[in-house]
C-alpha cells in the first residue's frame, strides 16, 4: 500500500491544508495553512507557514503560487518567509496589518468583497467590529468550505498542561468556538453580529480554522451555535 508522505493534506478538489507545530510562550496551538488552486491554475496560500524545500516541491506540483494572504492582524508570523520563497506572488494584507507591521511589504489590502483574481471560486467577508484583529473570512464555494483563522478554535485535546490551562481559561478546551480572548476583541457587537449573519447566510458544511481539528461537516450549524452568546 502506498503511503502519502506529502506535507499537503487534501480536503477536497483543489483544496489542501498544511499543519505545523506552533508554540507561543509555551502554549501549543498549532498553525495551519490552507492551499487553494484556482480555476486558472494559480495557487493561493491562506495564512502561510514557513515553507521548507519539501513543501515548496509539493506546492510546485499543485501549481504556481500567485497569492499570499495574511487574513488577520495576528496571522503574519511566517509571511516574510513565504514572500521570500514565492517572490512572484501578490501579497495581500488584512486591513491595518501593513501599518502594524511596517517591516513587511504588502501589495494589496483585503476588503469585504473578493477581488477578480479569485471571485469565481471564493467569497469573502470582513468581520467588522473587531479592530484589533480585522479578520477576513472566506468561502470556497466549490467545496462548500468556510476558511477562517481565529473566528473559532477546535482543539480537542493536548498533552501540554500549559496549553490545556490556556484553552480551559479561554473556554474552548475540547469544544468548537471563539476564545474568550477573541470575544474581547469585539468592540462593536452589532457590527460583528451583522458580519456573522452574512457569513452564516453562506452555503457551507466544512470549516477550516487555524487552530484545532478541521470540522468536516455540520459547520454552519455548529458555528451558529458557537456564537449564540452574541445575541
Amino acid at each position: 500500500m502506498d503511503i502519502d508522505t506529502s506535507p499537503l493534506r487534501r480536503l477536497d478538489d483543489d483544496l489542501w491544508v498544511v499543519d505545523r507545530p506552533l508554540g507561543i510562550l509555551g502554549i501549543q496551538v498549532g498553525a495551519r495553512m490552507t492551499v487553494i488552486r484556482l480555476g486558472n491554475g494559480d495557487v493561493l496560500l491562506h495564512s502561510p507557514i514557513a515553507p521548507d524545500a519539501e513543501l515548496c516541491e509539493a506546492l510546485a506540483e499543485v501549481g504556481p503560487v500567485r497569492h499570499l494572504i495574511a487574513p488577520n492582524k495576528l496571522h503574519h508570523f511566517y509571511f516574510a518567509a513565504a514572500a521570500a520563497a514565492f517572490p512572484e506572488a501578490v501579497r495581500w494584507a488584512a486591513p491595518g496589518l501593513a501599518e502594524k507591521r511596517r517591516e513587511l511589504t504588502f501589495d494589496e489590502e483585503l476588503g469585504d468583497l473578493a477581488p477578480a483574481a479569485w471571485s469565481e471560486e471564493l467569497d469573502q467577508i470582513r468581520l467588522c467590529g473587531a479592530p484589533h484583529i480585522e479578520e477576513i473570512v472566506f468561502l470556497h464555494r466549490p467545496s462548500r468550505t468556510l476558511i477562517a483563522t481565529d473566528l473559532a478554535f477546535n482543539v480537542r485535546e493536548s498533552h501540554s498542561l500549559i496549553t490545556r490551562l490556556f484553552l480551559r481559561a479561554n473556554g474552548v478546551l475540547g469544544r468548537f468556538g471563539p476564545t474568550r480572548m477573541f470575544r474581547s476583541f469585539i468592540r462593536d457587537r452589532t457590527a460583528a453580529r451583522e458580519s456573522l449573519d452574512r457569513i452564516l447566510a453562506w452555503d457551507f458544511d466544512r470549516v477550516v480554522m487555524s487552530h484545532g481539528v478541521v470540522l468536516q461537516s455540520r459547520g454552519r450549524r455548529v458555528l451558529r451555535d458557537a456564537y449564540q452568546w452574541m445575541g
